[in-house]
C-alpha cells in the first residue's frame, strides 16, 4: 500500500500501449492496492496502470454510486450501444480541467479479476464513460485527443495557465 507518482501530461508514457497481463500474483494485487491509494489521494474516480508509469492492462475504478472499488485487469470492450451520452471527463495526469466528451451510452466489457478469471460486465452511465476513458489510455488515447479541435485548445490553455500558477 504505497501512493505512486502520477505520471503528469504531456508526458509520452501516456501514449503506450499497455502490454497484457500474463502473470496474476501478489506483485498486482500490490499494484491493485497502490493504483487505489494513489487514485483516492489525487483524486479521482478511475486510474490505469499507465498514470503510473507502468504499462500494463490494469484499471481501478471507484465510482460514487459502487459499494467498493473494481480492479479490471486486461479490460476490452466487446459491445458498445448506439446511443451516446456526453459527459465531463478530465484526469489525474491532467488535473484541473475538464471537457465534454460523448461516448456510447451502454457498453459490454471483458475483463480479468485479480486472479485471472474471466468476468464480463454490461455498463451504463457513468461506469460506461470510465471503462471507454481508462481502455482509451491503456491503448495510449489521452482523453483530450476525444475533444473537437476547439474545445482541445481551450482545454489545453486553460492546462497551461494552471501550470503557470
Amino acid at each position: 500500500m504505497a501512493l505512486r507518482p502520477i505520471v503528469m501530461f504531456p508526458d509520452q508514457r501516456l501514449r503506450l500501449v499497455a502490454e497484457p497481463v500474463t502473470c496474476f500474483d501478489e506483485a498486482l494485487r500490490s499494484l491493485a492496492t497502490d493504483l487505489l491509494d494513489t487514485m483516492r489521494a489525487a483524486p479521482g474516480i478511475g486510474i490505469t496502470a499507465p498514470h503510473i508509469g507502468i504499462a500494463q492492462r490494469v484499471v481501478v475504478l471507484e465510482l460514487p454510486d459502487a459499494p467498493e472499488p473494481q480492479t479490471y485487469v486486461n479490460p476490452e470492450i466487446i459491445e458498445t450501444s448506439k446511443e451516446t451520452v456526453r459527459l465531463k471527463e478530465g484526469s489525474i495526469s491532467m488535473p484541473g480541467v475538464v471537457g465534454p466528451i460523448e461516448r456510447a451510452a451502454c457498453v459490454c466489457v471483458r475483463y480479468q479479476d485479480l486472479e485471472g478469471a474471466e468476468h464480463i460486465e454490461d455498463a451504463e452511465g457513468l461506469r460506461a464513460a470510465c471503462h471507454q476513458h481508462e481502455i482509451d489510455q491503456l491503448n495510449g488515447l489521452f482523453w483530450t485527443l476525444r475533444l473537437s479541435p476547439l474545445r482541445r485548445g481551450k482545454v489545453m490553455a486553460q492546462f497551461e495557465k494552471l501550470l503557470r500558477r
